[in-house]
Parts: structure tokens; sequence; C-alpha cells
């Protein structure tokens, strides 16, 4: 008899061999420690040609380890499980266990768009603040080729100027020689400009260009209560100015670690 605190070469070959039969007896009996390692067994053969079929000892065990391992694996590999007899049979004879894995696999493709869809997001949230860092430093400092009226901007290229500062820079350019009425690019400016004046909370002392005329601006629909846009713009400062805040914790926590080292 195995117990949870030996468990030699034999037995692991045994329970390799019978780890079917000892889960049911594991549940039957209530024994939890066993039922693990059985569950932990048949998780490391399973494959393809088995998974239809350990899906329904799962449930019938209440097995949940083993359960979202057979569920992983029919998303993973559907095509594979869709050719396999046991699919078959489970069509032909039991309907409404197809349907539920069916189910299940669409929730959990669901689940990873919406992930996917919430790290995208993430992803604009956070080049929004740089931008936003490097729309400061540019209207305050100056970088190579953009600066402040009445001021050089810095020779030396800043440590964003590959990824974000450039292409900001060839923006703010265009904006300023642009005449055209419907432009992309000026539009885009627009924006990023709207939102450092929602973010900024100096616009009296402010370098960047309109920061105090958008502010005024969203004061006055802020007033007469701004309607689904307004909504919508709002959440959308309120995500930049999250992502700026976690990006400034994690450059904190950065540089404490260099110098710690």
């Amino acid at each position: 008899m195995m117990n949870p605190g030996r468990c030699g070469d034999g037995e692991e070959d045994d329970m390799e061999k019978y780890a079917v039969q000892v889960l049911v007896l594991a549940h039957a009996y209530q024994v939890p420690w066993l039922k693990r390692a059985c569950e932990g067994a048949i998780g490391a053969r399973l494959t393809a040609d088995s998974a239809v079929d350990v899906l329904q000892l799962a449930a019938l065990c209440d097995a949940p380890r083993l359960h979202l391992r057979c569920t992983r694996l029919l998303a993973k590999e559907f095509a594979a499980v869709e050719r396999t007899e046991a699919w078959r049979f489970l069509q032909e004879n039991d309907p409404w266990q197809e349907l539920q894995v069916l189910q299940g696999l669409h929730e959990a493709d669901m689940r990873r768009r919406k992930w996917r869809r919430k790290r995208a997001e993430q992803r604009v949230y956070v080049e929004l603040s740089e931008a936003m860092d490097c729309l400061d430093h540019i209207c305050t400092e100056g970088c190579t080729e953009v600066g402040p009226a009445g001021r050089a901007p810095a020779p030396a290229p800043c440590a964003r100027y590959a990824t974000t500062c450039r292409g900001l820079q060839l923006l703010i350019r265009h904006f300023s020689q642009c005449h055209r009425k419907s432009c992309a690019r000026c539009q885009r400016m627009w924006q990023l400009l709207r939102l450092h004046s929602a973010l900024c909370d100096r616009p009296d002392s402010c370098n960047t260009p309109l920061c105090k005329r958008f502010k005024q601006k969203e004061q006055e629909k802020a007033a007469v209560k701004a309607g689904d846009d307004g909504d919508k713009w709002g959440l959308l400062v309120k995500k930049v100015k999250a992502a700026r805040v976690f990006s400034s914790l994690a450059n904190r926590k950065q540089m404490s670690s260099t110098s710690q080292c």
C-alpha cells in the first residue's frame, strides 16, 4: 500500500499503470493525497486520443486539476481531438456532454480574446503615457531638433529618443508647418495636446502649447455635463494617468534595485 511520505520506483510504475482505477477508488474512499497523485499521473500521459475519456473521468471523480488539463489540451489540439473515435462516440451518444465541451472551449476562447484585448489597450495607455512624458520633456528642455521658444534644444538625445521622442518631434514639426484643414497627423497632435492638458496640474506655468486653453475648455464642458464623448475622454484620461503612476513606480523600483547593486 502506498503512503504519502514514501513512493519507490515500483510504486511509481504501478501508479502509471493503474492510475485510472486508483483514481476511482481514491475518490470513492476520499483519499485526497492519493487522488492528487493519480491526477498528476494521468495528466502526465494525456494525449488527444485520451482527452475525451479522461475529461469524462475527471467529471465523474470530481478531479478539477485533471479536468483543467483536459480542457487546455482540448483547446490546444481540438482539431486532432475531433478526429478521434472517442469524440465521434461522444457526438453520437452524449450530445449534452458535447455541448458542454464546446461551450467550455468557447468561453475559454472568449477569455483569451478579452485578455489579449486588455493587454493591447494597456500597451496603448503606456505608449500615451510615454508620449506625455516626452511632450513635457520637449516643451520644457528640448531634445535634438525641437525645443521651447527662445531656447536651443539639448543636442544629446534622451533615453526615449529612439522609441517615442523622435516620432513626437517629427509630428510637432509637421504640425507647425501643415496648413491642411483635414490632416490625420495634425488631428493626432491636437489629441495629444488635449490629453496633456487634461493631465497637467500646472497649466498657468506650463510651456506646452495650448495647455491652458484646453484646460479652460474642459472645465467649461464639465460645467455643462458633457455627453458620452466626454465620458469616454474622461475614462481615457484616467487610464493614461494610472499608466503614468505605474510606470513611475516601476522606474523608481528599477532605479532603487540598480543603486543597491
